[in-house]
């Protein structure tokens, strides 16, 4: 019996068959065999059927996608990027910048004074106490798997949350600061609000804190992510801020404008 190429099936057929493979194996491994095979990987229609065969985007999507190749991947690569927010392996994944008082420490919600996590998942958060508690990651972007050419042509979105909260009983000072750094770490965007301070005996509600950096410049590497703080009353023990939750994400979004910040108040 004659063989017969792969190329003698219909079209139709061998885009069903690339929708099941691996994108980055489309990309590295077939799309150089031949030119039919580049042709039918760079159609519109090929990354279009992943989406919807991954669940990023349903049949009734109605929102204006400008590359079908690229909103892929970010919707693959889409994650918290921060390891270890919301206190459930103690301390681990974060550097510890400064460790006043009484050191920082992890305790479970609601704690004392406090109130519960509007997000029932969440049972711990980092405590700090009377001088000031500082810890940081660091982000190696191309280490989690975003190239260069993602990054500073089409510069997605970053999305940047933490939450904090006061004790009822103890005035407090909330830090964030969130820097984009090129390879070389150089800061290329920067949001850094003013502290916040919590007088004492407040409500001890948890405040989200967000921040969108939209259109900035090509060649950031890396992102430093901190926060912290301590109390107003220079009280032993864990009496400062509390945190957790903290994230932030690469959207599938590509924004040529700024975005809004929600500073916290």
């Amino acid at each position: 019996m004659a063989l017969v190429s792969i190329n003698q099936l219909p079209e139709s057929i061998l885009l069903e068959v690339f929708t099941h493979l691996p994108a980055r194996q489309l990309l590295l491994n077939c799309r150089p065999v031949c030119s039919l095979w580049r042709d039918l990987i760079d159609l519109v229609t090929l990354w279009k059927r992943k989406c919807l065969h991954e669940g990023y985007v349903t049949e009734d999507w109605d929102q204006s996608v400008a590359d079908w190749k690229v909103f892929y991947f970010l919707c693959s690569l889409r994650r918290n990027l921060l390891r270890n927010p919301c206190a459930e392996e103690d301390m681990r994944s974060w550097k510890i910048d400064s460790n006043g008082g009484d050191q920082w420490k992890v305790e479970s919600l609601p704690g004392a004074h406090g109130t519960d996590f509007p997000d029932p998942k969440v049972k711990k958060y980092f405590a700090t106490s009377y001088e000031m508690c500082l810890k940081s990651q660091l982000i190696d972007l191309k280490a989690e798997g975003y190239w260069e050419e993602l990054l500073d042509k089409f510069r997605p979105d970053i999305v940047v949350k933490d939450w904090f909260a006061a004790r009822a009983d103890c005035g407090c000072t909330y830090h964030i600061r969130v820097q984009l750094a090129s390879a070389d770490y150089i800061v290329l965007a920067s949001f850094e609000p003013p502290p916040v301070t919590v007088h004492q005996w407040n409500d001890a509600r948890w405040t989200e804190v967000s921040h969108t950096f939209s259109d900035y410049p090509p060649g950031v590497r890396h992102i430093l992510f901190q926060h912290g703080g301590k109390d107003t009353q220079f009280w032993a023990g864990w009496y400062g801020p509390r945190v957790t939750n903290s994230s932030i994400v690469i959207s599938h979004r590509v924004t040529r404008s700024p975005a809004p910040s929600v500073a916290p108040r």
